[in-house]
């Protein structure tokens, strides 16, 4: 199993899952998927787009549950990253994770990010 993540502000998470879905931030609606990253992308994802914010949530997602609606395409860097074309059924969440802030202003990740 291969696991994406994405890095959502904990109010709009929860609002999604009372929702039953997350269609996504604004970003991800004005570009017309919805922005993941891999482990190894979570950093970089963070400092650009998010950071000091705090209130975040690391959502788990095996990229095999999304199907055809997954795209990988490249993006910063040339990176390859994923892009879903289609709502997040919330409960396709394997994990989520609190995104807390050091005095420094860097998130703390999981230590099981993988």
């Amino acid at each position: 199993m291969r696991t994406i993540y994405k890095i959502c502000p904990a109010p709009a998470w929860r609002e999604a899952e009372r929702a039953g879905v997350y269609r996504g931030s604004p970003d991800d609606v004005r570009d017309g998927f919805i922005h993941f990253s891999t482990a190894s992308q979570v950093p970089g994802t963070l400092a650009k787009h998010f950071a000091g914010q705090a209130d975040l949530f690391l959502i788990a997602v095996s990229a095999d549950a999304l199907g055809t609606a997954l795209r990988w395409e490249p993006s910063r860097g040339g990176d390859l990253f994923p892009h879903l074309y289609g709502d997040l059924d919330p409960a396709a969440a394997d994990n989520i994770a609190t995104l807390a802030v050091g005095a420094d202003g860097l998130h703390r990740l999981p230590e099981n990010l993988t």
